[in-house]
């Protein structure tokens, strides 16, 4: 018997640890990964094929349960955790994958289901798996007209007050469109760093190594490409001429346009994404003052600007509320928010988000907001920004505080970025159905020069 149970294969037991752990909740599924990998004898491709199986196994959960209980002959509570993990690895790859036969799908979830269990439960997954094989058409789904939210949510694996969310605020076709885009595996962005490269010397060091890849529609230093793995790291990424980035995260920057000799405050700065890019813009001259509670992730930060030549940001370790300075000429405020504009990035954060959250988040948002203002000097910018899509966190935060802070107004975005991601009040917004980019927010908001506050 210990020999039969050496039979599995590691690679899919390392992606069901790591599916374990994240539904467990006591680490991130990103968190998991680190973890699990660490210290063992992975290769690159190795590392790769686990991400993709725990990371799909993860976003599809609902999707997954829904469709294995069309072939148990008992409801799935019953059984072990980690033997419906197997099942749930083992139908992601049955049905999910296009490089997988379906054959060693099969025998490596039996494999992992005889190692982890005994005999019967390896037949148990046999006989389920092989049952999916034969009838597929066994799986059905509530009619979309008439159950809308219970189609959506169990088709394309979200949870109910999400997809409600969604179609409140979108046209039916517009929530499946979203829904669906945030299933398809990331692509890689990153941004030239303008201080060590150009966008045209990255490009042809790409073309050489006929890696394809294609420019920001909105901000042409940022490239885009859906390789496995960025390649180059030694020459691109640990030169310091290229930063790992969103396209969408970087409007919040242009929005902001900064310039050379300003002085400006980023209140949630690490691990310095949005701040390495405003240093970038400055061209290293004026001042940067970066805040985080966080030390590791200050020192992350600090870590990447002498990577990528950056010397005008001073880090300071503190609680943003609690912060003192003298007015900035800038302030940038990334709030803490639910993030939903990057839940195709990160598997997990459909399921550890609730409509709960929204709430409580609404009111730290709020208080920090307030904060910020106080930090700009009359006729400077406060800029507001999120990596979310809901409307609470984002246009009503902003109008909230702008109906308190007679102050300031919102400056429109059009005059700063592209016409089509603007809304009619003037706000950024992207979606992750839009091409090439996440889901984010940002609102420019100008300090009257004759305000008294």
């Amino acid at each position: 018997m210990a020999g039969i149970k050496s039979r599995f294969d590691p690679v899919r037991a390392a992606a069901l640890e790591v599916i374990d752990i994240a539904e467990s909740g006591r680490q991130t599924a990103e968190e998991a990964l680190s973890a699990v990998i660490r210290d063992r004898a992975f290769t690159p491709l190795d590392i790769r094929f686990i991400r993709q199986l725990a990371n799909g196994t993860i976003k599809l959960k609902r999707r997954l349960d829904h469709d294995l209980k069309f072939f148990l002959s008992r409801p799935s509570e019953k059984m072990p955790r980690r033997l419906i993990d197997i099942l749930r690895l083992g139908f992601y790859q049955l049905f999910f994958t296009d490089r997988i036969p379906a054959a060693a799908a099969v025998s490596e979830s039996v494999n992992l289901a005889r190692h982890f269990f005994d005999l019967s439960r390896a037949r148990l997954v046999n006989a389920i798996m092989r049952s999916a094989l034969r009838n597929p058409e066994k799986i059905t789904f509530q009619d979309k007209r008439d159950q809308p939210v219970n189609y959506l949510a169990d088709f394309y694996s979200y949870p109910d007050w999400f997809v409600t969310y969604c179609l409140n605020e979108f046209k039916i076709e517009e929530t499946e469109n979203l829904l669906a885009t945030m299933n398809r595996p990331p692509q890689i962005t990153f941004r030239v760093n303008s201080l060590k490269a150009e966008p045209e010397e990255v490009a042809d060091i790409l073309n050489k190594a006929k890696i394809k890849f294609h420019p920001g529609k909105y901000l042409p230093e940022f490239f885009h490409f859906r390789g496995r793995g960025l390649p180059l790291e030694e020459e691109l990424i640990k030169s310091g001429k290229i930063y790992i980035q969103d396209e969408a995260a970087g409007m919040a920057v242009q929005l902001m346009n900064p310039k050379p000799e300003m002085n400006m405050l980023d209140m949630a700065a690490a691990p310095g994404g949005k701040t390495t890019y405003a240093a970038a813009k400055m061209r290293n001259r004026g001042t940067i003052t970066a805040v985080d509670r966080s030390h590791p992730r200050l020192e992350l930060m600090m870590e990447n600007c002498r990577r990528m030549g950056i010397k005008i940001i001073n880090a300071v370790a503190a609680d943003i509320l609690e912060f003192q300075a003298e007015p900035f000429d800038l302030v940038l405020l990334d709030a803490p928010c639910t993030g939903w504009g990057n839940a195709g990035k990160h598997s997990d954060l459909r399921w550890s988000k609730t409509s709960a959250d929204m709430e409580r988040l609404f009111e730290v948002q709020s208080m920090m907001i307030d904060k910020a203002a106080q930090l700009v000097r009359p006729g400077g910018i406060l800029l507001y920004s999120t990596c979310t899509i809901i409307r609470k966190e984002n246009d009503q935060v902003v109008e909230e505080f702008l109906a308190r802070r007679p102050d300031f107004k919102l400056e429109p975005a059009e005059e700063y970025i592209d016409k089509d991601i603007v809304s009619e009040t003037g706000f950024v917004k992207t979606y992750p159905n839009i091409p090439d980019l996440s889901g984010a927010f940002a609102a420019r908001l100008k300090k009257r020069i004759d305000s008294n506050k």
